[in-house]
């Protein structure tokens, strides 16, 4: 397919790369700022604009990576009646496109991606459309691009966003917290690297209710005391580290998993 890309971003970036990949077409790059675009176009052998009013219109699909927020503004900046447009986007509705055209639709990578960070990630793509015919193509088009392509609306892409943030960002953030303190306490943060690979790699085998372990799990107060004593000077650390514990607490020892021990 013909595709023009509208973003210079992370996403724009990755989703760019395989789209080139899979041998389709990108016809043009389009960005607020030069110097990404010619980047990307010069990566992807294609022309670039930073002016609406030049965007290509022989593509067969726009794909759209932009900010939530650019979404939202994107139709009184671009008119591409009859064109198929798409965005990338895991909490914005597809119909934000209604203002820039009556075909529009969406194809979420389900993943986080960073332009930086090579080798790109697998990754599954979440459709929508407004239009049975229009979602057909972009299942055909989606199928080039990711081994798992799943129809999802609104409110089940929004759901999967959230719980995204849940897996991905606050887990992130957690390790962030956890190498400042390894760091300001010179300990070698990357002693947990086999912890943090066997966590992830056990989720692919068993549900994680099953698989918790650790002092909170096993009501073992003595040594969250202790934990918490030594993150006395982080108090971010320790916030985390209470919160978990205490809804750790509740839901083993107060909950549906009661009893199960063994920890």
């Amino acid at each position: 397919m013909k595709v023009v890309i509208i973003g210079s971003g992370n996403v724009a970036t990755v989703m760019g790369s395989r789209i080139a990949g899979a041998g389709h077409r990108i016809l043009q790059v389009v960005a607020r700022r030069e110097e990404p675009a010619a980047r990307l176009a010069a990566e992807w052998n294609c022309a670039y604009t930073t002016q609406w009013a030049n965007v290509d219109m022989s593509a067969d699909i726009y794909i759209v990576s932009v900010s939530d927020r650019g979404l939202e503004d994107l139709g009184s900046l671009l008119n591409l009646p009859g064109r198929l447009v798409v965005h990338t986007a895991g909490a914005v509705p597809g119909g934000v496109l209604s203002s820039v055209t009556g075909r529009w639709g969406v194809l979420y990578p389900l993943q986080s991606l960073r332009s930086g960070i090579r080798p790109f990630p697998d990754f599954p793509l979440l459709i929508a459309a407004g239009r049975p015919e229009d979602l057909a193509i972009i299942r055909d088009f989606a199928i080039t691009l990711s081994a798992q392509v799943r129809e999802a609306d609104d409110p089940t892409r929004l759901k999967l966003h959230a719980a995204a943030a849940s897996v991905n960002n606050f887990t992130n953030w957690l390790y962030t917290q956890a190498e400042l303190f390894c760091s300001q306490e010179k300990l070698d943060f990357s002693l947990l690297y086999p912890l943090i690979r066997e966590t992830s790699q056990r989720l692919q085998r068993y549900s994680p209710r099953d698989v918790q372990t650790g002092p909170a799990v096993r009501g073992d107060q003595g040594t969250i005391r202790r934990h918490l004593e030594v993150l006395n000077n982080y108090k971010d650390l320790r916030e985390l580290y209470q919160l978990f514990s205490s809804q750790i607490e509740r839901f083993y020892l107060g909950g549906e998993n009661a009893g199960e021990g063994g920890r």
